[in-house]
């Protein structure tokens, strides 16, 4: 082989090597230098470490009591809102249950709940949840809800601040994810039917 012949052989070598050292090289370089990636599988934000709630006794729409623990055993979609139900709270409504509609068999999985922040229960608020029979409205005691409502705290502030958030908690009752307002309910969708589908619990 000619010496010309030769180094282009060493050139195509050495360039073939590089090629494929180039992505550990690269990788290495991410690595130490801090970078991670800005995502994981969820489209929600994961709380981490899951939190577990406290009990509180609470009141339904309808006069009833009802307990936070009563809800565990189903995955539970909760949104909070001052009333009467505005905008905001209309849209959570709609997109809790179409996130758990749409998980055809599973559905009977998941059910949403939707707090009520200043205890008040005007028709306003029965006629907004009159299209979503199936999402259950607490509307107090006002020191019960504020309780709960604390325990739902991130670095934006808790849904008594009006953040309109929805907040996804796991069977056993722990505070496991959440949603800003502009969700997009096609993620919330695939997170909720992710989860259950490696879940062995409800």
């Amino acid at each position: 082989m000619t010496e010309p012949a030769q180094a282009s052989s060493r050139r195509n070598i050495l360039l073939l090597a590089l090629m494929f050292a180039l992505p550990v090289i690269v990788a290495y370089a991410l690595y130490y230098g801090g970078w991670r990636p800005g995502s994981t599988g969820n489209y929600g934000e994961l709380v981490q470490p899951a939190r577990p709630l406290e009990d509180a006794a609470l009141t339904t729409l309808d006069g009833k009591a009802l307990r936070f623990s009563e809800l565990h055993g189903k995955w539970t979609l909760i949104a909070f809102s001052a009333a009467p139900c505005l905008s905001p709270c209309e849209r959570n409504l709609y997109k809790m249950r179409q996130v758990i509609a749409a998980q055809g068999e599973n559905a009977t999985r998941a059910q949403s709940v939707l707090v009520v922040t200043d205890g008040k229960a005007p028709d306003r608020l029965r006629d907004a949840v009159r299209d979503y029979p199936k999402t259950r409205v607490v509307i107090g005691p006002d020191d019960q809800v504020s309780k709960l409502a604390r325990q739902f705290m991130l670095p934006a502030g808790s849904p008594l601040d009006n953040l309109n958030r929805i907040y996804l908690v796991d069977p056993l009752g722990n505070f496991v994810m959440s949603y800003p307002a502009d969700a997009d309910p096609s993620g919330m969708r695939k997170d909720l039917a992710h989860l259950m589908k490696i879940s062995q619990i409800g």
